[in-house]
């Protein structure tokens, strides 16, 4: 990642700036050419990486840190930028800064971008008048969060493409190399073994179905993918996630890593406590965390507290997570609490996903020797039984 000040204090320096800033100008506030629209609706289309939200948000923390107005610390930003989606969004912020709007409010018409998450501990520190400090902690939850989500995208890396493998093997296997074999076996008249018989016939049925059995393969796959990211179906595979052995453990972990830095940041912040965990609540993608969470927020509104509610969930944490809130409840330090327990359950995440490879490798050595296996048995039986019958 670049420097944080140097690249952005020396663009000051440079009489340039200022004419490449117009020329921003004269684009932006002129939406109605051709090239600015097309500009706009290509927006729908890209994205802001975490890296650039990070490198944002460092930034600025930096700048305010050192004495510069939001405004011209935004404006230096803006002329950083090399994503374009990003530039029209920082640009459109400080416009709105300029104009008298704070910069939480400038953020949260860009729901996309920046989440409610992060635009509510702008405002807090708005509020208190410590924005330098919620940005550096924001930084830092940040960090944490995009460096655990890449531990484990790496960790899945090695199984993905195991598997990836298997399948493309198999249905090369089934639509290319069996179907010469057939022929062969079909000349010789002989009775051929019951494995063999269901290959073949496997085989038939998906050469003989090619332009439904795929089409519906990558149709099924997609039924099945969306199933589980809407309604009922997503609650139900969020539970199985949750009971599978080696995947609960670590999905477990991640989830209780991101409630303990999301909460413990907001409360950092003076938030109430309902607003956070509702905040953090909506951080989740895991379903049963969020609703505990959310249900949670409604409790401690009667008067009941963080711990004895997590109790009502044995299977989302654990007693160690219990304990350790009940004392920073009772001592008045939940925040700090939390934050130590983010960081054994990002250190511990991190270390399974560092062995996960070596965990899950026999795994898929029995299911590939398997699969392997099943296959040459299927197709060397045949031998066999026409060498013993010559």
């Amino acid at each position: 990642m670049p420097d944080p000040i140097i690249s952005t204090t020396e663009s000051l320096s440079h009489s340039s700036s200022s004419d490449e800033f117009s020329t921003i100008e004269r684009q932006y506030l002129n939406p109605e050419s051709v090239n600015e629209r097309f500009d706009i609706w290509l927006d729908t289309l890209r994205s802001v990486s975490e890296d650039e939200k990070i490198f944002f948000t460092q930034n600025l923390g930096v700048m305010l840190k050192s004495g510069l107005a939001v405004s011209r610390a935004l404006r230096t930003l803006v002329l950083q930028s090399s994503n374009p989606k990003f530039k029209r969004a920082l640009f459109k912020i400080f416009r709105n800064v300029e104009k008298g709007q704070t910069l939480a409010a400038a953020m949260e018409l860009f729901p996309k971008i920046f989440s409610s998450l992060y635009v509510n501990m702008i405002r807090a520190g708005e509020t208190a008048g410590q924005l330098e400090s919620i940005l550096a902690e924001l930084t830092r939850q940040m960090k944490r969060s995009h460096d655990l989500k890449q531990k484990v995208r790496g960790a899945m890396m090695y199984p993905s493409a195991i598997l990836i493998a298997m399948v493309g093997i198999g249905t090369g296997m089934v639509i290319f190399i069996i179907p010469r074999l057939v022929s062969i076996f079909k000349d010789l008249n002989a009775t051929l073994p019951l494995p063999t018989r269901i290959l073949i016939g496997f085989s038939d049925w998906v050469n003989g179905n090619i332009f439904i059995v795929g089409p519906g393969a990558i149709i099924g796959a997609g039924l099945l993918i969306y199933a589980t990211k809407k309604g009922p179906g997503k609650k139900i595979w969020h539970k199985i996630v949750l009971v599978t052995p080696i995947v609960k453990t670590i999905v477990k972990k991640i989830n209780l890593a991101r409630i303990s830095r999301t909460l413990g940041s907001l409360l950092k912040t003076d938030m109430p406590i309902v607003r956070s965990l509702t905040l953090a609540g909506n951080t989740l993608k895991n379903v049963h965390y969020k609703q505990s969470l959310l249900t949670m927020s409604t409790s401690i509104e009667k008067g009941k507290t963080i711990s004895s509610e997590m109790t009502r969930y044995p299977g989302l944490y654990p007693p160690v997570v219990q304990q350790m809130v009940a004392v920073g409840e009772e001592t008045g330090e939940l925040d700090n609490i939390l934050s130590q327990l983010a960081d054994f359950y990002e250190d511990d995440v991190s270390q399974t996903m560092d062995s996960l490879p070596s965990l899950i490798e026999p795994i898929l050595i029995v299911i590939m020797g398997a699969a392997v296996g099943g296959m040459a048995v299927a197709i060397i039986l045949p031998m066999f039984t026409l060498t013993q019958a010559v």
